[in-house]
This record gives C-alpha cells, structure tokens and sequence, in this order.
C-alpha cells in the first residue's frame, strides 16, 4: 500500500492561527509539523531539523473538507449552464455516454487541482470510475473520501452490478493514506428498496461511510410520494436504511418531521448553495433547522458542472448570504459557523473529527497558509480573520497547502505535477466530450 511521501518538520513562526478548536481561538504564535502531524500549536516552537515560513504576513487555517463533489466532471463546467436540473441531466447524460476511464482521471485532476489551489484539502465524491478518481488523490496528495455510485442494475450503463462494483472498488482502496472508499446509492429516482438495502448492508460490513443524494428537488419528492406514498426521507426510515455513517447530499425540500427523523438516525447533510441556487431547485435549504435539530452539516460546492466553481471560500459567502436574505435575519449562519462548515463540521460528517478539521498537537497536519497582505484579506486583524475567510477571501490569497504534513502548494504553484500539463489534458479530453452537449446547447434559447 503507498504511504504518504514523509515531509521534513516545519515551523510557521509568529503566523495568525485560526484553530478551529473548542474554543475558536485566533491566537498569534508558532505552529510546528512534522511526520504528517502538528507537534506544538502557539507560543514558540522548536526549530531544530526544520524548515523555517516567516508567517508574520500568514494565517495559518486548518484544511477545508467540501462535503459533497463529483469532482471528474470538472471538464464539463458551462456544458450545461442556465437550465433546470432536468436539461442540465440530459445534456450531462449525452455527455456520460462518451465518457472513458481515462476522462475521469483528466477531469478529476483537473478538479483537484482548483481545489487544493483554494485551501481544499479532503473531498467527498460520488461517481462512477472512481478508480481513476483515486489515482488522481495520489497523484496531486489531496484526501479522497471516495463513493462508487450504486443504482438498480437496470438503470446503470456500468459494466456488471453497481453494488458489486462498489464492494471491489472498497477492497482495492480500503487502508491507503489518501484514499477512503465507500459505496454511494444515487437516490431513490434511481434506486429501489433492494438497491436501498444492499448499500446499507455492504456500508455496515465494510465499516465504510453512506453517500447519496437526497431531496433536492419538488419534483423529486412529489414523485416519489406519488410512487410510495411517502416522501424520500420518511421512505428511507420505513425500510429501514437510515442510520450513523451516512451523509445525505441537498436536503433542500425537508420538513420539520424529516428533520427530527435525520436527526434521530444522526445522518448528516451536506448543503450545496450555490448549485442549488443555479439549477433553480427553489427554496433554501434549512440548515438553520438542521443544525438546531443536531444534524451536522457541511458545506459543499456540487460539482463543477453545476456550480460552476469549486472554492470553499465562495462557497461559505454564498452559503451565509443566502440563510441571511431568506431569513430576513442578519445573525443567520455567522461567519463563525460558516467557517465551521467547512472545517470541524466536514471532519465530523466523515467520521474524522479525530484527526482533521481543526489545528491541535497530535491531528493530521492539513493546513493552508493563507496571504494576510491580500487585499481580500484586509484589515489583517485577528478579530476579523474569521470575517474575512468566510465574506471576502479570495482563492488568490492562498499562499501553501499542506496534506499530512506534505507540501501540496507552494507559492500558488502545485507540487507533485504542474499545471500546464493537467490543463493541457483537460483541454483535449473536454474537446471531444463538448460535441455530445453542443447541439443541445445550441437548441436552448
């Protein structure tokens, strides 16, 4: 099994840390980190054996976790802009029906990359190929919380059974350092009860983590409550599939009682603003309820297709905008709790509260060191550093990223592969999968 490259120890000297710890606290002092783990968080450092980052014009930020992604399809970004969820999944399924194993790869690295260049450091994935998705984890260091997407047989163009398909891909990653697979039923527009079931089932004796969509959409609940006579939720608990590990994408359309029923079965939610807001799935997620309920929640982006962006940092302004103006409250989802999202939120929506999301002695060392002296950045004060990340900071402010302790950025440049080749790829594989959308573009508006 391949082991995370060991990085030599470094020490960020007199940066602002933002540590995301039980307290919150923004505190100025050191941070050292070595063999993939921070050995001592404030005050003054050791420095022997390490390399030395003047961090007196750097925030030190713990690694952002977007919880909800299909990040290979980032080569397809504006291939189905300004139509509904139903046009933009039928171009996207003209699309798909080109798609090779080698196009997942391009697109994932592609999407990884704009990733790790704004302070993403863990994803959550659902797709198909998500072997080429994993050997893209490796290739650029970035954490994939990677699910194989599991629907009825006769609704699949996979080759051989979705769940079976799901349980290889598990065998083949499970215990890499990067990669974390898990099995990932699309929704109950696709999935029957049997699909429900077995996924729940393979989850259970993989020891592995749930991932699907859930309630997007009006016409996704109207139909199935005119199918089962339940709405998708309260279905799920009827069968019998809901349970902890699982991570439900959207919930946009919930109400107060398939709230309580989440909260209940401890399911998570990963919100998705601004792809919901783009697709016109109507309404505002309830995240303040969510959230008052006990649900975790995380944040985010969906994929490129269909937001069109993937940074946290917009992901955050969007999110809090959005609960702000629909509320007609300003205290809506403060800056604070937005920043929570993507940090402790994440690592707890994956089970990995012990090791991410947060700068303490002994957890993993993600971390990005992020430009003080940007203009998106200013008044570099450290009452106002939260603000700052979650209202106005810019992708270009993010200086260095690190992975378990290994440099993944540098200086805005990536490590382990440069950019100019992976844009290259993307460029001649988005080349010849545009032709399948191009007349359906051109036959909208």
């Amino acid at each position: 099994m391949p082991t995370v490259p060991e990085a030599p120890p470094v020490v960020v000297r007199d940066a602002l840390i933002v540590t995301q710890d039980a307290e919150r606290r923004v505190i100025r002092g050191d941070v050292r980190f070595e063999a993939g783990r921070f050995r001592s968080v404030g005050g003054t450092a050791a420095t022997e054996g390490a390399e030395i980052v003047d961090g007196r014009d750097l925030a030190v930020l713990p690694g952002l976790i977007n919880a909800h992604q299909h990040v290979a399809m980032s080569i397809l970004r504006g291939v189905a802009d300004d139509v509904d969820l139903s046009g933009f999944l039928e171009r996207l399924f003209a699309v798909d029906a080109r798609r090779t194993e080698a196009d997942v790869e391009t697109g994932a690295l592609a999407g990884i990359a704009e990733m790790l260049l704004s302070g993403t450091t863990s994803f959550l994935d659902l797709y198909y190929y998500e072997d080429a998705v994993a050997r893209a984890c490796e290739r650029l260091g970035i954490r994939g919380f990677l699910g194989w997407a599991v629907l009825d047989p006769e609704m699949t163009t996979q080759s051989g059974r979705p769940i079976d398909n799901a349980a290889a891909f598990i065998d083949r990653w499970t215990g890499h350092p990067l990669v974390t697979p898990l099995v990932a039923p699309q929704g109950v527009y696709v999935c029957g009860e049997g699909t429900w079931l077995a996924a729940r089932r393979l989850a259970e004796s993989k020891r592995t983590l749930c991932h699907y969509h859930l309630s997007e959409t009006r016409k996704e609940v109207h139909e199935h409550e005119a199918k089962t006579g339940r709405r998708p939720p309260l279905w799920l608990e009827e069968i019998g599939f809901l349970g902890p590990g699982q991570v439900a994408a959207h919930g946009v359309w919930l109400t107060n009682r398939e709230i309580a029923v989440l909260a209940e079965r401890h399911v998570g939610v990963a919100h998705c603003p601004s792809s919901n807001a783009k697709l016109a799935t109507g309404g505002v997620a309830p995240v303040v309820e969510l959230r008052a309920a006990g649900v975790t929640v995380g944040l985010g982006t969906d994929s490129a297709a269909s937001n069109n962006s993937l940074s946290l940092l917009r992901e955050m302004h969007v999110a809090g905008l959005l609960q702000k103006n629909h509320r007609w409250d300003a205290g809506a989802l403060t800056a604070q709790e937005l920043l929570d999202l993507v940090t402790v939120e994440g690592a707890k929506l994956l089970g990995r509260s012990a090791d991410l999301g947060s700068i303490e002695v002994g957890k993993s060392a993600d971390l990005s060191l992020v430009r003080l002296d940007h203009p998106t950045m200013g008044p570099a004060r450290a009452e106002a550093v939260v603000s700052h990340l979650a209202y106005s900071a810019s992708e270009e402010a993010i200086d260095s990223v690190y992975v378990g302790g290994a440099p993944v950025v540098r200086e805005r440049k990536l490590v382990r592969e440069p950019w100019e080749g992976i844009r290259a790829a993307a460029a001649s594989a988005a080349e010849r999968l545009w032709i399948a959308a191009t007349p359906l573009s051109r036959s909208h508006g």
